[in-house]
């Protein structure tokens, strides 16, 4: 069998309660800056909600017995890590800061359903 090379993800998929897409807007876009992108329309009587921010896509896909994921979790690299955490943190939006990785600096925040999210400060290019 030959060796599989993936080169991106091309999205991670969280779940949510049933009814609460303007909730997920709400997070989604007001929060993180993301934008929404139409569902294919197949998709669309599903229910969820679909983001986008440069090459980064979240899908929220509605789950009935819903349960967050506490444990896994997409890590979203960002391009200026400060000015989103404090405006999440003046949002009330408690985040969660992470040192146990020496030289990275990144914090964990739940999305209004309590997913958790990775939030990882990208290197400055002095650095690399």
């Amino acid at each position: 069998m030959a060796e599989t090379v993936f080169t991106a993800i091309d999205h991670v998929q969280l779940a949510m309660p049933p009814g609460e897409e303007d909730k997920a807007r709400g997070f989604y876009c007001n929060q993180l800056g993301m934008s929404e992108i139409p569902k294919p329309a197949a998709l669309a009587d599903r229910g969820g909600c679909w983001f986008v921010s440069g090459t980064v896509q979240i899908h929220l896909g509605v789950e009935g017995n819903f349960r967050a994921a506490k444990k896994a979790h997409p890590a979203l690299r960002c391009g200026d890590y400060g000015s989103l955490i404090t405006g999440l943190r003046q949002a009330g939006v408690l985040v969660q800061d992470v040192d146990d990785i020496p030289g990275v600096r990144r914090c964990h925040i739940q999305d209004p359903f309590g997913n958790r999210i990775e939030l990882i400060d990208s290197p400055s290019k002095e650095k690399v």
